[in-house]
């Protein structure tokens, strides 16, 4: 399975939306370069609360742009960046992965998929409504997250828009993707 990456973002202070770059690095075992929830031990605020010592399962951020094209449909305006993802892709099913994936990204980049973003309520604070969109039920009643996935950096290196993005699914059972 492969893809490409269609943008890149980043932001060294807490906001809801992260302005593109020409480029980010990606540090083994930390995130994005002076990215806000860069680090080994979790960044973001409310697990932060919860206990600061657990490890960052949420590195770098990754959304498919295609979900942009979804909820276009139902009146929402979206583009990179603006849910706060690290790296934007085109091409790859990024819900359908398992737990463990690979992603080879550019020349040297390997991320690990942890698992799935669960949005939460400034989703609705950005664009009221726009949480019911990323957020839903399938027919048989199970929850359905649909904004994007998490990863921790098992390789590092410079990702940049227009770079090849390769999956590589682990052996074993597939392990789907849950909320980190």
């Amino acid at each position: 399975m492969s893809g490409r990456v269609t943008a890149v973002s980043s932001n060294g202070e807490y906001s809801f939306t992260k302005p593109n770059r020409d480029s980010i690095r990606l540090l083994a075992g930390l995130g994005v370069e002076g990215d806000v929830h860069a680090g080994v031990t979790v960044k973001h605020r409310s697990r932060v609360a919860q206990d600061p010592t657990q490890p960052n399962l949420r590195q770098v951020h990754l959304m498919h742009e295609e979900l942009f094209a979804e909820v276009v449909e139902e009146g929402f305006e979206v583009g990179p960046g603006e849910l706060g993802e690290n790296i934007t892709t085109r091409g790859i099913d990024l819900l359908g992965l398992p737990v463990g994936t690979l992603l080879r990204i550019g020349d040297s980049a390997v991320l690990e998929v942890t698992g799935l973003r669960n949005p939460c309520l400034q989703i609705d604070n950005f664009q009221g409504g726009l949480l019911k969109q990323v957020v839903g039920r399938d027919e048989a009643g199970n929850i359905v997250r649909k904004a994007g996935i998490m990863s921790i950096v098992r390789e590092g290196g410079v990702v940049r828009p227009g770079d090849p993005i390769e999956a590589e699914i682990p052996s074993g059972p597939h392990r789907p993707l849950d909320r980190v």
